[in-house]
């Protein structure tokens, strides 16, 4: 009979070896810059809608969401709402306009280039600020998935957090070099797949295992009289329950600003076909996010019943399906864990990639580097931006979601409203996009400094959005190209042209 962690490290040693293996059929079509960055604009739309929802998702779906709703009660749902509520608009205004408007605007396949083309910027500021942002936030962003590795070797091995760190990061880096945004998209597949089933599986069998829903309900009521509230009421006051209800709702704002998810809209084959990946993207995400949820509540009335409670909240589902399940089972809802931390990390990858290569270095090369220079470039990119974020995630000093909360802001604030501005009015100016950009980045500092309670996402997402208009009005030029352009891109968008 194969052990207990035999088992464990066969099923993980099983999922390490698909992702290698996908990586190099990936690399195996990958011929150029372009297929690299966007896969040649062919995605399936169940691909890029699994691929989004899995790159978006990360390590604390699995640990930080259910962590917080373990520590907290039901109120903290909020941001699952918001998210969901985010993401489907995010398909609904952005993907189908997104995807037509960077093909019209001289084929952009970045999001910084789609702002320089859409909006006429010769100084090339607009690309090059966007490129920083994207650097800085991406780093603290990708470090937040290293730590969620870390964690995640500690908690189910016992074993060195810096070792499990290292592990998670070398093998995604592994496919993410050779694969690129083709490689990333088909894993993300796999693992947007196995976490959906994860999250169904483990919350399941610990209802059976507690006795029955009633019962897994009165115990969760039992350790926290506010734990099933949506208000916090029984445990927080009025005051905090809304600033915590806002600040829920407010991440679904982030969505329109995420590079690695919106470039899943720019690779679809055609804008008509976000329809369908909307619903099927959008329901995914539900089932997770739920998954997710009920994991947290369960989680406080199994560790109440049985004991031995998780030292850090965000392993709870860790443990409950090392305990819970058969040891090959558990592997692959721990190899399920690896994968929603591997999916984001990979596309924040590829994306400070094409942010260094395309945006910043062959914006101002000459003569125009040939594709084989350009994909060396992207390769060593993505192993430069890992480094950096591995040195910062060696010695954490943050939880797993409060790193990913400061970076998916940042994005939200400095791009969110750019984004939307540029799909849907046309007076907006490279002038009103910089402004934007750089109050929506500087308010995320400083609201989190200022330490409020209300999220730094909703300040900035709002000043940045005044500033982008406000400056554009006292900017704006006609100007007869992007007119045309403007006005060809939404009729794509529609399936007119």
């Amino acid at each position: 009979m194969m052990s207990g962690n035999l088992y464990t490290y066969a099923a993980l040693a099983l999922y390490f070896g698909v992702m290698l293996l996908i990586g190099y059929l990936a690399y195996l079509k990958t011929s150029d810059h372009e297929g690299y960055m966007l896969a040649g604009r062919g995605l399936p739309p169940w691909v890029a809608a699994l691929s989004a929802g899995a790159s978006d998702m990360s390590g604390w779906l699995i640990m930080g969401l259910p962590g917080a709703i373990y520590t907290t009660g039901l109120i903290e749902g909020w941001i699952a709402v918001g998210l969901l509520i985010g993401a489907y608009l995010n398909w609904r205004l952005v993907a189908p306009h997104l995807r037509a408007y960077t093909e019209v605007s001289r084929n952009s396949i970045t999001l910084p280039s789609f702002f320089e083309n859409r909006l006429r910027d010769n100084s090339r500021l607009l690309r090059s600020l966007s490129s920083i942002v994207i650097l800085v936030f991406f780093t603290l962003y990708a470090s937040s998935g290293m730590v969620a590795g870390g964690k995640f070797f500690e908690s189910a091995f016992g074993g060195d957090y810096l070792t499990g760190m290292l592990l998670v990061t070398a093998v995604t880096l592994a496919y993410t070099l050779f694969g690129g945004f083709l490689g990333a998209s088909l894993t993300d597949v796999v693992q947007g797949l196995m976490m959906v089933v994860a999250l169904v599986v483990v919350p399941a069998v610990a209802i059976l295992a507690i006795g029955g829903w009633t019962e897994t309900a009165g115990l969760v009521t039992e350790v926290g009289a506010g734990n099933l509230s949506l208000t916090g009421a029984g445990h927080m006051s009025p005051g905090a329950a809304i600033l915590v209800i806002l600040s829920g709702l407010a991440w679904g704002l982030g969505y329109f600003g995420q590079p690695h998810i919106i470039v899943r809209f720019m690779a679809l084959r055609t804008p008509q076909e976000a329809r369908s990946a909307r619903i099927i993207g959008t329901s995914w995400q539900f089932v997770s996010l739920s998954g997710a949820v009920a994991s947290g509540l369960i989680g406080i009335a199994y560790f109440s019943k049985f004991g031995n409670a998780p030292r850090d909240a965000e392993t709870v589902v860790l443990l409950m399906s090392q305990v819970l399940l058969h040891p090959l089972v558990a592997g692959f809802v721990l190899a399920a864990v690896l994968a929603a931390i591997m999916s984001t990390l990979s596309s924040q990858l590829i994306v400070c990639s094409s942010a260094l290569v395309e945006d910043m270095y062959r914006a101002i090369s000459r003569p125009v580097p040939s594709q084989r220079v350009l994909i060396v470039l992207g390769r060593a990119g993505v192993l430069v931006v890992a480094i950096i974020a591995a040195m910062l995630a060696v010695s954490p000093n943050d939880t797993i979601l409060g790193l990913v909360a400061f970076a998916w802001a940042g994005f939200g604030a400095a791009f969110g409203p750019i984004v939307l501005l540029s799909l849907y009015w046309r007076k907006l100016t490279n002038f009103g996009a910089l402004a934007g950009m750089v109050v929506g980045s500087v308010t995320v500092f400083v609201w989190k400094a200022m330490d409020t309670g209300l999220y730094e996402l909703l300040p900035a997402f709002v000043l940045a959005m005044a500033t982008c208009v406000v400056v554009s009005r006292l900017t704006y030029r006609h100007n007869e190209e992007i007119e045309r352009e403007f006005t060809q891109a939404s009729q794509a968008a529609l399936g007119k042209i």
